[in-house]
This record gives C-alpha cells, sequence and structure tokens, in this order.
C-alpha cells in the first residue's frame, strides 16, 4: 500500500499490480513508474521453475508459426520423431526458447522432451561439478613482498535457466572472478598469513566467490589454495634465517648440557672430598679405564702411605713390612756383622 492511500500495488507470482484510487487521478506517469520499480518483487528461480512475470505475447506470427510447425510434425510422423524428440542426460537439464522467449516451467530433464521444429531451440546445461585451475597469480602482499600463488575451484551450476539468461557464458565469467578474487584475498595478508592461513583464505575466497555467482546460477562449493611460490633470493634469506635459528637453538642446548654436568661435577667433588679413600679408588678407576681403552700395562709408582687407608694392618698395629726397609734386607747376614 503506497503512502496516503493514493496507489495500491499487489504483488503476486513476480507481477506487479498497481491500482489506482479515486484521490490519485492526478498522479503522473513518473510517480507511478516510481513507485513500481519499489514495490517490484523479485522472484528466485530455481531447477523446478523460473518466473520472472509473465511472458510477453508471441503475437500473430508466433501463433502462425506454431500452427504450422505442428502441421509438420503430424504430417512427417512418425519420422518426425527421430527430429523433434531430444533426450536429456540424466546430468543434464535443457532450457528451452520459443521463438527467443524462455518457455514457462523452467529447464527440462532429465528424460524424453518434444521440440518444435523451427519454432523451439533448446541448450543443455551440464550439472555436474567442475574443477578448474586458477592460473599463477602475481601478487603483492600485505608486507610488500611478491609471491605467485595459484589455485583450484570446485563449482556446479544449480540453476540452468539463470545460467543461460543472466550471463553468456557462466563458465568463463567463474574462471576471470576466481583470478580476481584471489588478488583481491591474498592482498590484503601478510607473506606469515599467507603460508600459514591457507585454510582461512580458502573459506574467504569461496564465501566471495559464491556471494557473486549467485546471480548466475552458479555454485562454489570449495576453493583450494594450491601452491605458494616466493622468489629465488627470498627463499635464500629464508633458508640461511631458518639455519641460524636451528645453530642458535644447538648452541643453547649445549650451553644448557655443560651447565647441567659442571653442576653435577661439583656436587660429585664434594662428595668425593669428604672421604680420601674414595677418591683414591677413584683415581685407580681411572687408571684402569686408560690401561684398558689401549691394551697397554701403566706402572706408576705408589707410596705405602697411599696405601695405609686401604691395605688391612696386623693385629699388633704395624705392617708387616717396614715402610723404609729396603727389600733386599731381608737377605742373612752373618753373625757379628
Amino acid at each position: 500500500m503506497a503512502a496516503n492511500g493514493t496507489v495500491e500495488s499487489l504483488v503476486t507470482n513476480g507481477k506487479v499490480t498497481v491500482k489506482y484510487n479515486d484521490d490519485c487521478r492526478d498522479v503522473t506517469k513518473d510517480a507511478c513508474r516510481h513507485h513500481c520499480r519499489e514495490a517490484h518483487c523479485v522472484n528466485k528461480a530455481t531447477d523446478t521453475g523460473f518466473s520472472a512475470g509473465e511472458p510477453a505475447p508471441m503475437g500473430l506470427c508466433g501463433y502462425i508459426l506454431m500452427f504450422f510447425s505442428y502441421i509438420l510434425v503430424v504430417l512427417t510422423f512418425p519420422i518426425s520423431l527421430c527430429f523433434f524428440i531430444k533426450v536429456v542426460q540424466e546430468y543434464e537439464r535443457a532450457v528451452i526458447f520459443r521463438l527467443g522467449q524462455l518457455v514457462p516451467g523452467g529447464a527440462k530433464g532429465p528424460g524424453l522432451i518434444f521440440m518444435l521444429p523451427c519454432v523451439e531451440t533448446h541448450r543443455n546445461v551440464d550439472m555436474r561439478t567442475v574443477t578448474f585451475d586458477v592460473p599463477p597469480q602475481e601478487i603483492l602482499s600485505k608486507d610488500s613482498v611478491t609471491v605467485a600463488v595459484d589455485a583450484v575451484v570446485y563449482y556446479r551450476v544449480q540453476n540452468a535457466t539463470i545460467s543461460v539468461t543472466n550471463v553468456e557464458n557462466a563458465q568463463r565469467s567463474t574462471r576471470l572472478l576466481a583470478a580476481t578474487t584471489l588478488r583481491n584475498v591474498l592482498g590484503t595478508k601478510t607473506l606469515g598469513e599467507i603460508l600459514t592461513e591457507r585454510e582461512n583464505i580458502s573459506h574467504q575466497m569461496q564465501t566471495a566467490l559464491d556471494e557473486a555467482t549467485d546471480a548466475w546460477g552458479v555454485k562454489v562449493e570449495r576453493v583450494e589454495v594450491k601452491d605458494v611460490r616466493l622468489p629465488v633470493q627470498l627463499q635464500r634469506a629464508m633458508a640461511a634465517e631458518a639455519e641460524a635459528t636451528r645453530e642458535a637453538r644447538a648452541k643453547v642446548i649445549a650451553a644448557e648440557g655443560e651447565k647441567n654436568a659442571s653442576r653435577a661435577l661439583k656436587e660429585a667433588s664434594e662428595v668425593i672430598s669428604e672421604s680420601p679413600a674414595a677418591l683414591q679408588l677413584r683415581y685407580l678407576q681411572t687408571l684402569n679405564a686408560i690401561s684398558a681403552e689401549k691394551n697397554s700395562t701403566i706402572i706408576f709408582p705408589l707410596p705405602v702411605d697411599l696405601l695405609r687407608g686401604i691395605l688391612p694392618f696386623g693385629s699388633n698395629g704395624n705392617h708387616h713390612m717396614n715402610a723404609g726397609q729396603n727389600p733386599g734386607s731381608h737377605a742373612d747376614t752373618p753373625p757379628g756383622v
């Protein structure tokens, strides 16, 4: 209902009917057109039907041509069946035009369809999912790095009628739009985001493409970023940076190991210093390990005082052998000497 009750509009099945009240006799044609534009209704088409208002009348010539077409079919029957009956595959839909106008009822198929000779034409539309590769695009990232990125797009025609009537070539238009969308989306990302957030970028591209191609009867199901190629100089710089990072990490780990080893060695030295016998045993163990490595024998002087805490003593508390006595003093000496 228009303002002030001057013009009434009735919208039914996409058709706008304007009705004048008694107070609107002086309304101008421009005002009525403006009101109709505001009150228009656009129905979204489906595969089972496409309604954009009532079709325009064909006129006298159109009806005459249809009459002669029916006569031709009857006169040439049954031979005409081989020429006027078309087969639409399961994965296809046929959009039929009669004298240049879209036949009501939307796309036909699958199965057999009948077409009048010289009056009707048709166009088959493949409804299966189609994939195509987006050519590598030279993109300047947000942090001023030039990269080459390509992608793959999965889409299908969800409305055969709109894909034929609203766009000249839905497949070519989708390809061009995918390349443009790839550049636009990646142009707002830094190099790090491009390398690490591929799933998010693919989702943004899929959403943008799906919204743009909805008016063409195309449904974009999936978008995947395939490869990100960096300049050779940048690859070398990143490799050098990664190598330096690994070396720094290795040095930190080695320093931590030395620190822990020094702490353990300090604790061990404190324990050994409290027990002289343990120190001497450690000394002997080290000598034994050295001799075992090269299969050699090591002879070293060992003071008797060093063994005083290790060797057993006699019953009188003295050693069996005097420390100051030479081994040769045990020989018998003549009496009186």
